[in-house]
């Protein structure tokens, strides 16, 4: 095929996409997303379109930059930054082209500016050290062990057997099966060899001969030109200012001693045929079948235990890792002081201070000498919002996202990629994992200062029965996440039908031929390029019954509580004699005290009594439509996008009289808070529910109180930490005053778009 054929074939794939991203169709058809994948799939296919693709996607991001198209932009970087980090023919003007094109986007407001600068960092990289997006992310996917890149990541895919059929578990292993037996460590390190020496040398490579050899090659002799190559492309990237001729040089002489000293000069060479493709691995990802909310903290910890003797300093050795036991209070550590107060006592040279940067300087921190040793964390992660801070700018080069050293002389290595599948009580039951890990942290602080934990959805829905002739809706979280980044919408969501159709497929008995795995092909891009974090407030309510003697319990939601009347039926004549002075109509008296959501944020409480059949908290919002007030809940001033409060619906029965009689009728009444209490005054019990999960109902309540969760660790006793001065320990004790709400992420690809 002709170039000028090739690249009209591109721009008709493109523009497919961008028509899919502008047209309102609806959330569950079946085409979606299948643009994306096949375009991805073409310079697969054949890697000499790849130049041709980022010379066409970035025409369309200066177009959109131009005509201010800005639901494009975040796509088509995403689609290009995806091409960039497999090709290998893409010239040094095409990467200084698209990095200064994201740098004129540093002036958008979020979330364009974020993901701007997150591609500029790794484009600049890049440019001057060809290869390095591809080898570093193909070594910690797959765990390749190198001590100039340690960083490791594994994807964990959860799914509930109680919630998703056994066809599709099984449909989705088996294809994870199939695709994780072609990827050894050996294949995966003959793929890392030759795009690095195809990147760097481009024509000047030999692509076929360097495939023959590096196939022969024995075991030692290969991991032997993989370390060189690492060591290569990773001391020039940690230079201040790398050097894109001395890189090459640099992997000239390696492909040299790989193919003989012929191989630098190919002018009498015959037309060398099409240099085989190199595919990017799909990363490591473990299945498994959720059996309860402590095993995702016991995965983590098996993720970390098999090096975590490498990696800890002395006072994070008394944390030990088994922490698979039930919690257990910290007991403070006492040891006998050898100090006898004399200063003449002391060693020489204990006077003088060591260097700054000195190992003694890092270990202060974290070690004490003598008396009682006790445990002072900085505020920073004290009381963190999420396992990576609050969303913001603060990416480093050559690192995994959120790998910032919460401890001094601690890194975080190892990534947790964390993968739900299912409905809305997949969440809630994910977030009360999320909570529990939260807690024990407070506990044994051993996970959050090495691991970066990234969450992802993708929704799964029961199978409908066949007589449902409508489309299942998706969960309320799902249809939210489409709503705030419409690329998610058009990748992500998209799934929940194909992966039915796959679970509904006859297996393939045939492992000689290659299928395209569209799922996990369509998976693995979500975990690689959703970077874009949605924080979602959990909230706890505690529960009192209508039995004393039952001691109240606490739980947590994510998405919904609904309360319902217990044995509240319509009366056969319309109405019910007066019992105990209670009012006629169905339904139940309640009392409602609650803390209207104001836009100031200023305290306002309201109390009302009512008579209702029903009460409904949503913690996410439907809509953007406006929601309705009503007489007794006034319609609060907060705006309709913030999705931190919560949006209460009230089945009020109303009653009236007419010459006909008495009659009730019942009307829905809506309105927003951060906290409510909710009593029954007739002591008519309460049901209730709990993220639409029957295994989370509480019956015979009589009362119950709704607020924000707060982070575990917020409630923690002061702690002053010995390198804050006095006014750093006062702000510290007045912010750890204040609780700070506990976030659960949702990695999505591009956050919440305005």
């Amino acid at each position: 095929m002709e170039s000028s054929d090739v690249e009209l074939d591109l721009q008709r794939s493109v523009h497919a996409v961008l028509r899919e991203l502008s047209t309102q169709a609806p959330a569950l058809q079946s085409n979606q997303g299948m643009w994306r994948w096949s375009l991805h799939k073409k310079v697969e296919r054949d890697p000499g379109k790849s130049p041709a693709l980022v010379r066409i996607l970035l025409r369309e991001l200066e177009k959109a930059e131009s005509e201010d198209l800005r639901h494009v932009i975040i796509p088509l970087l995403h689609t290009v930054m995806y091409v960039l980090t497999k090709a290998t023919g893409i010239t040094e003007e095409l990467y200084q082209r698209i990095y200064a094109f994201c740098t004129r986007l540093l002036t958008l407001p979020t979330p364009y500016c974020t993901v701007a600068l997150d591609c500029a960092i790794r484009l600049k990289t890049e440019t001057a050290v060809p290869g390095t997006l591809y080898q570093r992310m193909v070594i910690a996917e797959q765990n390749l062990m190198n001590e100039l890149y340690p960083y490791q990541e594994r994807v964990f895919l959860f799914v509930d057997p109680e919630l998703v059929s056994a066809s599709v578990c099984s449909a989705l292993l088996l294809e994870i099966e199939a695709a994780q037996e072609q990827q050894t460590p050996e294949a995966c390190m003959r793929h890392v060899v030759s795009h690095a020496l195809q990147a760097a040398l481009g024509e000047a490579c030999h692509a076929g001969a360097l495939h023959r050899k590096l196939q022969a090659s024995p075991r030692h002799t290969l991991e032997q030109y993989f370390h060189a190559v690492v060591a290569a492309v990773e001391q020039m990237a940690s230079e201040a200012s790398p050097s894109r001729e001395g890189h090459v040089e640099r992997l000239e002489e390696i492909y040299c001693s790989l193919l003989g000293p012929a191989a630098g000069h190919r002018g009498g060479d015959p037309v060398q045929e099409r240099p085989p493709s190199i595919p990017l691995p799909s990363p490591y990802i473990t299945f498994h079948l959720w059996t309860g909310e402590e095993q995702l903290w016991k995965e983590l910890v098996l993720f970390l235990r098999p090096r975590s003797q490498l990696r800890l300093s002395a006072d994070l050795e008394v944390l030990d890792l088994q922490g698979l036991r039930p919690d257990r209070e910290l007991a403070r550590v006492s040891v006998l002081s050898t100090d006898s107060g004399i200063e003449r006592d002391l060693p020489p040279g204990a006077d003088e201070l060591p260097a700054p940067s000195s190992p003694e300087m890092e270990r202060a921190g974290l070690k004490r000498k003598g008396g009682i040793k006790k445990r002072a964390w900085p505020l920073d992660f004290l009381m963190p919002g999420g396992w990576d801070g609050p969303p913001g700018l603060h990416r480093r080069t050559g690192r995994p996202s959120g790998d910032g050293e919460v401890l001094p002389g601690v890194s975080r290595l190892h990534t947790a990629r964390v993968l739900v599948l299912g409905d809305d009580r997949m969440l809630g039951r994910l977030a009360q994992a999320y909570h529990r890990l939260r807690k024990r942290e407070t506990q044994k602080f051993c996970l959050t200062p090495r691991l970066s934990l990234q969450l992802y959805y993708i929704p799964v829905l029961a199978p409908e029965k066949p007589a449902a002739s409508r489309q299942p809706e998706l969960g309320e979280l799902a249809t939210f996440l489409g709503r705030a980044d419409p690329w998610y919408q058009s990748n992500v969501n998209t799934l929940c039908p194909a992966i039915h159709k796959l679970a509904e497929m006859p297996p393939s008995l045939d492992s000689s031929q290659t299928v395209d795995p569209f799922i996990l092909d369509v998976i693995t891009y979500y975990i690689r390029m959703g970077t874009q974090p949605i924080y979602f407030q959990i909230y706890t309510v505690k529960i009192f019954f209508s039995d004393l003697s039952q001691d109240p319990t606490e739980d947590i939601f994510l998405i919904e509580l609904k309360v319902k009347i217990q044995d509240s039926k319509f009366p056969k004549d319309g109405f019910s004699p007066r019992r105990r002075g209670v009012a006629e109509g169905p339904g139940a008296e309640l009392s409602l005290c609650y803390q209207k959501a104001l836009l100031s944020h200023r305290p306002q409480e309201v109390t009302v009594s009512l008579r209702a059949t029903g009460v409904v908290l949503k913690a996410i919002p439907a809509s953007d439509t406006e929601v309705s007030g009503s007489r007794h809940c006034p319609l609060p001033a907060a705006p309709v996008t913030d999705h931190s409060c919560l949006n209460v619906s009230v089945t009020e029965v109303v009653k009236s009289s007419n010459l006909a009689g008495k009659s009730f009728s019942m009307v829905t009444n809506t309105f927003r808070t951060n906290n409510i209490q909710i009593q029954s005054q007739d002591q008519r019990p309460l049901t209730l529910s709990l993220d639409k999960d029957d295994q989370r109902t509480f019956r015979n309540v009589v009362r119950f109180e709704v607020a924000p969760c707060p982070e575990p660790c917020s409630g923690a006793q002061k702690s002053k930490a010995p390198w804050l001065n006095l006014h750093g320990q006062q702000e510290m004790e007045a912010t750890k005053a204040t609780p700070k709400p506990l976030l659960m992420p949702i990695n999505t690809f591009s956050g919440i778009v305005q």
